[in-house]
Formats: structure tokens, sequence, C-alpha cells
């Protein structure tokens, strides 16, 4: 089925089956967060939704800043404005959340992070306030990693 507009477009239920236990390895290796954005896309919607569910986060914020269209200028500003003591999750599209993390990781990281497939995460880590090119890149995790880990 053709959808009028690429946000419309939901997320398959081949796309469902394989990240729910990738989920569950997310969830696993992450443990807690506090916040989970999402682009308002319908499928990053429901990947968010799939996280909320299956690695127990909480329920997710819808985000336009983090939509297909939106710059990573917008996803930063977002990011910065956040409190600085907690674990923040964002569920977005391609190729935004690999520019993204590289623009938040120090320049010699950078240039480690691996282009996201579906399902993938990476986790960065700052030691004080959320600034660009002030992360560390602690892990990525390919989605095959992560379905084994969530069984």
């Amino acid at each position: 089925m053709r959808w009028s507009h690429d946000a419309l477009r939901p997320l398959t239920s081949f796309g469902r089956e394989r990240f729910e236990p990738a989920a569950r390895g997310l969830g696993t290796i992450v443990g807690r967060v506090e916040v989970l954005l999402a682009s308002p896309y319908v499928r990053a919607w429901d990947t968010a939704r799939i996280l909320s569910d299956q690695a127990d986060w909480p329920a997710p914020v819808s985000c336009p800043e983090l939509a297909a269209h939106a710059s990573v200028g917008e996803a930063l500003g977002v990011l910065v404005a956040l409190p600085n003591d907690g674990t923040v999750v964002c569920v977005g599209h391609e190729p935004n959340l690999t520019l993204l993390a590289q623009a938040l990781l120090r320049s010699k990281d950078a240039g480690e992070v691996p282009w996201f497939k579906k399902g993938g995460a990476l986790c960065v880590r700052f030691r004080e306030t959320v600034e660009p090119r002030r992360g560390k890149l602690h892990w990525a995790r390919a989605p095959k990693e992560l379905r084994k880990v969530g069984g």
C-alpha cells in the first residue's frame, strides 16, 4: 500500500516482529530511561511505543525536531534544553540520527559512529551538560546484537 505522505507510513508487521526482541535487549543494556523522544512520523512513533512496552520505559513524547525533515540543529536545541540528570532516548530517522550523534560527539569519537541500521542504537555520555562536540561514545550496537540480548 502506498501512503500519501511518508510521515503516515507505519512500521510493518515484519518490522515490529524484528524490533520487539531488540527493544527488550536495549532495555536490558540501558536500564532506566527518564525521557523517550520520538519523531511524530507513524513508523517512528510505532517504534517508540514498542520501546516503551518492551523495555518498560516511559511513554514516548512527540518531538517534531526528530522528524525526517527536521535539521540536526533543531534536534540539538531540544537535547541541550533538557535536564542533565537522566537518560534520554531519541527515536527518529536516517541520516538524521547518525548526523545528530556525530554532532554530539567530540571529534575523536565522531568518526567512530556507524551509520544506524533500522533498530540499531548507540549511547553518548556527557560529563556534565549536553553540548555539541562534548559527548563520548560509550557503545554502539547493531540490531542483531540487541535481538540476541533481548531473546
